[in-house]
């Protein structure tokens, strides 16, 4: 997805405390209060932190429009020095400064976790603002997101597997799995109950035991029935082998254009921000729109309509699936607009 300036709020403040650019990058709020995870990460830059915020957040209002949820799409990103230790004071103190700068956007910008924080920061942010979700189960809140968002990546395969197999079942299929996080772990685990025979990479070897693994470099273009990208962003290029890509890394392909090059090549790679919602659909479902857990499940499930609607539609109209889940985004975007 592009950079072109189109968010409503960004604001850059170096940590009072700890001395480190924090990015709340929001794009959208015009169908309800932005919403997006709080990543904590060590960059080269501080305007490379704040160029993934930007990228983040366009990527989160796609996700929450295209999953169905009233909220447009934020982010927070902190923007740790490669040159500098990230010890657990460090990190203490720049959250300790992330929470603060949420608490200033006054509950127009609700945050979670993403890459480098988890449900249990989620409890200590709770001192500096309220608007924070997916504190532990025991503490009142939906705990890990990984689960909700695996199911959402297995809804969005199953479809993906019946427009491109003619059939959901994975069975016998052959299926990469690129990075073993905690999505990517859950996604590889199930899919080998149902019977498909898992290869996985990862960075660190002991994530892949039980597996057959390759290296990270050459996961991306192996022959293989399904890619799932699972770690990292701006990886998946045009040198794919698999005829379907589908998995819940943020921002997966090197380029926009590598979409239209996969589908003339015959790949469907289904979108990184339709697939990988099941996270933030149930999180946000649960926590702010007040659903019980099935109610929420069966709204992670409906993914897997959505991609099955993307796919036939870019069939009839010769365009991508990317193509058609902006369409829809954008006309979801400009219906009239959420009074705050």
């Amino acid at each position: 997805m592009g950079e072109s300036w189109e968010h409503e709020e960004v604001v850059t403040r170096l940590g009072r405390r700890s001395g480190v650019a924090v990015t709340v990058a929001v794009h959208s709020r015009r169908l309800g209060p932005a919403a997006g995870g709080i990543r904590l990460r060590q960059y080269p830059t501080w305007q490379d932190g704040l160029a993934d915020a930007l990228r983040l957040a366009r990527g989160m209002t796609y996700k929450n429009v295209v999953g169905g949820v009233p909220f447009g799409g934020g982010k927070t990103v902190i923007a740790v020095p490669s040159s500098v230790s990230l010890t657990p004071s460090l990190r203490a103190d720049a959250l300790a400064d992330a929470g603060e700068l949420i608490a200033s956007f006054d509950g127009t910008y609700l945050a979670g976790p993403d890459v480098g924080t988890s449900s249990e920061d989620m409890v200590y942010l709770r001192s500096f603002t309220d608007n924070v979700f997916c504190l532990p189960e025991s503490r009142g809140g939906t705990g890990s997101s990984s689960g909700p968002t695996a199911r959402g990546v297995l809804a969005a395969l199953r479809a993906g597997s019946s427009a491109v197999f003619g059939s959901a079942s994975v069975a016998g299929r052959r299926v990469v799995v690129v990075g073993m996080g905690s999505v990517g772990a859950l996604v590889a685990r199930e899919l080998a109950a149902q019977g498909a025979s898992v290869v996985v990479a990862d960075i660190d070897p002991a994530r892949c035991a039980g597996y057959e693994q390759v290296p990270v470099s050459s996961a991306y273009s192996l022959e293989a029935d399904v890619l799932v990208p699972a770690a990292i962003g701006g990886v998946v290029g045009p040198d794919v082998r698999a005829p379907l890509v589908v998995g819940p890394a943020n921002n997966q392909l090197v380029s926009d254009d590598v979409a239209a090059v996969l589908s003339a090549a015959g790949v469907v790679w289904v979108p990184d921000f339709v697939a990988s919602a099941g996270g933030v659909v149930y999180t946000l479902s649960r926590e702010a729109s007040g659903l019980d857990r099935e109610a929420a499940l069966a709204r992670v499930e409906t993914i897997g309509e959505t991609v099955a609607g993307l796919l036939a539609a870019a069939t009839a109209n010769g365009t991508t699936p990317l193509a058609e889940a902006l369409a829809l985004a954008e006309q979801r975007l400009a219906a009239p607009a959420r009074t705050h």
